[in-house]
């Protein structure tokens, strides 16, 4: 029996749902960890792992288990201005504690992934279409993909063989870890350079964010408030990024 409802034809996989999410994980991260540290150019690899994450209950559950990992109405709409407002503060908060930390330098998060931006090919664009670009991307591909990936698919599946509290450390934690490839562990002319400390804060503040985006997604009964929060948390980073440290 499976807790989720998966189509008839891949409850034959080997090792069943749970074998079918492990590969998975492994290739998406695989892909990411190419896409992030490969040249710029291999960014847009990231944004294809969004869209399978995104496509994924679609490929393998049915129409009540794509309802049981949060594709649907959230219970009041009132959840997405929280979410809304609960991502922008939660990006501000990461901001301004690398900025007390760190100031502008190499040790800031958002100083590495507009380290990432700088990375990828743009002739001619200005200060403001470099922000708008980034800032559409980021707020439509990561936050749809990885909500619907880790905080539904993910989080059900591992529900079903480690109850909802361990399931939900299991994914925030595996959410956090991939983040280091956006900071923590960087890939440099030199060779690859680990920023221990503060790539361990990164970790942390990722993991406690995933567990927002967990607790929206479990209260509202829907997915999509995780997704704003997500987008949110993303729009405000840019802020961030494109008027403090740009320059």
């Amino acid at each position: 029996m499976y807790g989720i409802d998966v189509k008839a034809g891949w409850r034959a996989a080997p090792f069943g749902i749970y074998g079918v999410t492990l590969v998975f994980v492994l290739a998406s991260t695989a892909a990411r960890v190419v896409a992030m540290f490969g040249p710029g150019a291999w960014r847009g690899i990231f944004l294809l792992v969004c869209i399978a994450m995104a496509a994924l209950p679609w490929v393998v559950l049915s129409r009540t288990g794509r309802r049981q990992v949060g594709l649907q109405r959230p219970r009041h709409l009132a959840w997405l201005p929280l979410a809304l407002v609960l991502g922008g503060l939660a990006a501000s908060a990461c901001f301004w504690f690398g900025f007390i930390l760190y100031g502008a330098g190499p040790d800031h998060p958002f100083v590495s992934i507009a380290r990432s931006f700088r990375q990828q090919p743009a002739p001619g664009f200005s200060l403001l279409q470099l922000h708008l670009m980034f800032t559409i991307i980021a707020i439509l591909f990561s936050p749809i993909g990885e909500e619907i990936f880790f905080r539904g698919f993910l989080q059900k599946v591992l529900e079903d063989r480690h109850g909802r509290a361990r399931a939900t450390v299991m994914q925030a934690a595996l959410f956090a870890l991939v983040h280091l490839c956006h900071h923590g562990i960087l890939v440099t002319a030199a060779g690859i350079v680990v920023q221990p400390v503060s790539g361990a804060l990164w970790v942390a503040q990722m993991f406690l964010l995933s567990l927002m985006f967990a607790w929206l997604r479990r209260r509202s009964d829907s997915i999509v408030p995780a997704i704003a929060a997500h987008a949110a948390f993303n729009a405000a980073m840019n802020h961030w990024i494109f008027t403090q440290l740009w320059s």
